[in-house]
């Protein structure tokens, strides 16, 4: 065999590993091609992609370059722009957005120069409409990619077509019409599990919808659309980009599942992947949520690692770490965190999920006004179509400052709603965070059988998925053991010992037993009397040695 029959041999063959997306072995073969004489321009495009997709972005960018030259020289303009769109996108993907808009200017230079009037022009529109979009002008980058559809029509172009109905369904869903967005997007994911996309533009698009349902709390649609990515990447065991990331969107939904040490395990994996890619943005948003399993099971010293890890990743560390704060006693710390996470956040989405965090910090504190001002804001972003994660969210919230405000009746109508969608979203941690305010409502009406249910029904969830801190914290509200108490102490002292052997504050004892700071000190004073101790250490050493925690 000669070497240029050779050559033919290794391109035939790479072709084919291509069209089967094994994209390590045709980037292998065409680079070895490559290095015997120049590809031509289709295999050049095929080396940049597979150069992409398994993980090797400056080959990738080098060989888009190099073919966006080839047919500069060729005087295939239509194909030249193509090309440096295709290096533009692929580089705000990765991060690199002076390279991305470089790029998308050449291609837009080299079709002005020649007056071309080619589908090229509308792929261009898509960056355009998706920057305006960023800048918050939602009507503006609808009708930018109204009129990049309208080129994709002309042209007879799926894929842009696709790429353009994508677009305005974020649109859709960024300017309130989210029903009208959302059935624009479910309609494109179809078509992109159809194959009618390029596979470097198909990951991009999953995970942006994924991140669209995430916003919007669309829980049934994130976790459909999770499991078609990860078949999606399951299927091109090469795949380097958005494998790591889909990994980050399945440990979430474990661990709203309570399958807390899967979810731990997976990302653990999803870090290894995405180590592969300096500078993956999904890196923060996995060490993150591995924060937040660790502050759940009580390892508050390695939570706090990790959201610091986080936030250097470029993830906020936010309500996780405000939460932490709480835990360890510091209320001020965590109202002021929030408080400035809220008045730097616009996006309702985002604003819902740090409301709900922000009225377990200000109840905590006692600050009931504060609380309810939240509550209501959160209830106000929920007040529109159904949303079941979202209900739950705001009817929790709300009944957590009606209790706190005495209205325990109220609470519980609220409460009751709440456990339901928590319990149709198959979410047993937080089903049973809400049976503990339900269980302190039903003590409020004095219906003690009732609330020691409540709390003996939380108490077994948390001791199942190894929530520590809520174990200790329900174990200090239940008074099933209340009849072994020696020392003389009253029902209310081993509450507040329990509380107190957990290391939280008077403050956070006030809050969790809805009395005020100088009530609980009292109390704390009366048991250091009756057990015939001096400090919080000896305090909590009695309570473990009467089995009191």
């Amino acid at each position: 065999m000669t070497p240029e029959t050779s050559v033919d041999s290794e391109l035939a063959q790479a072709r084919e590993s291509f069209s089967k997306r094994a994209w390590a072995d045709a980037y292998a073969r065409l680079a070895s091609a490559e290095g015997s004489r120049p590809l031509a321009l289709e295999d050049l495009e095929r080396l940049a992609t597979a150069a992409f997709l398994i993980g090797k972005d400056v080959p990738s960018a080098e060989a888009w370059a190099r073919a966006h030259q080839q047919a500069l020289n060729a005087g295939d303009i239509p194909r030249a722009a193509r090309c440096a769109f295709a290096l533009g996108y692929q580089s705000f993907n990765t991060g690199d957005f002076a390279q991305g808009m470089g790029w998308l200017a050449r291609a837009s230079r080299v079709l002005d120069e020649a007056g071309a009037d080619c589908v090229e022009r509308g792929y261009l529109l898509i960056t355009a409409g998706i920057r305006a979009g960023e800048e918050g002008d939602a009507s503006g980058a609808y009708a930018i990619f109204t009129q990049a559809g309208e080129f994709a029509e002309r042209f007879r172009d799926a894929q842009l077509r696709n790429m353009a109905q994508y677009g305005q369904g974020e649109a859709l869903v960024a300017s309130g019409r989210i029903a009208d967005g959302l059935a624009l997007i479910d309609e494109t994911m179809i078509a992109i599990s159809a194959g009618e996309l390029l596979p470097s533009l198909v990951g991009a698009l999953y995970c942006s919808a994924i991140e669209t349902f995430k916003r919007l709390f669309d829980l049934r649609r994130q976790q459909q659309w999770t499991a078609t990515l990860d078949r999606w990447c399951q299927s091109q065991p090469d795949l380097v980009p958005y494998r790591g990331q889909c990994m980050v969107y399945r440990a979430e939904i474990m661990w709203r599942h309570g399958a807390w040490p899967d979810a731990i395990d997976e990302l653990v994996r999803a870090r290894e992947w995405l180590t592969r890619r300096p500078g993956d943005p999904a890196a923060g948003s996995a060490v993150y949520q591995q924060a937040e399993l660790e502050r759940l099971t009580g390892d508050l010293v390695k939570a706090e690692e990790l959201y610091r890890e986080a936030s250097r990743l470029g993830a906020t560390p936010l309500p996780g770490l405000a939460l932490l704060r709480l835990a360890q006693g510091q209320f001020e710390a965590a109202r002021a965190s929030m408080r400035r996470a809220l008045d730097e956040t616009g996006d309702r989405g985002a604003r819902a999920a740090l409301l709900a965090a922000y009225v377990e910090v200000l109840l905590s504190g006692n600050d009931v006004r504060s609380a309810r001002a939240a509550a209501g804001e959160l209830g106000q972003i929920a007040s529109g179509p159904p949303v079941p994660l979202l209900d739950a969210m705001a009817a929790q919230a709300m009944g957590a400052v009606l209790l706190a405000e005495g209205d325990a009746r109220g609470a519980i109508t609220k409460l009751r709603s709440s456990w339901s969608a928590w319990r149709e979203l198959d979410a047993p941690y937080d089903a049973a965070r809400v049976r503990v305010l339900v269980g302190l409502a039903c003590r409020a009406l004095r219906d003690d059988d009732g609330a020691e249910m409540e709390l003996d029904a939380a108490r077994g969830v948390f001791r199942d998925l190894g929530a520590s801190l809520d174990l200790a914290r329900v174990d200090g509200l239940s008074r099933t053991a209340e009849r072994a108490a020696v020392g003389g102490l009253t029902g209310r002292e081993v509450e507040i010992l329990r509380l107190l052997a957990t290391g939280i504050t008077n403050r956070a004892i006030g809050a969790e037993l809805v009395i005020s700071e100088k009530t609980v000190a009292r109390h704390v004073s009366n048991i250091f009397d009756k057990i015939g101790v001096s400090s919080r250490a000896a305090a909590t050493a009695y309570a473990y040695e009467h089995k009191l925690v």
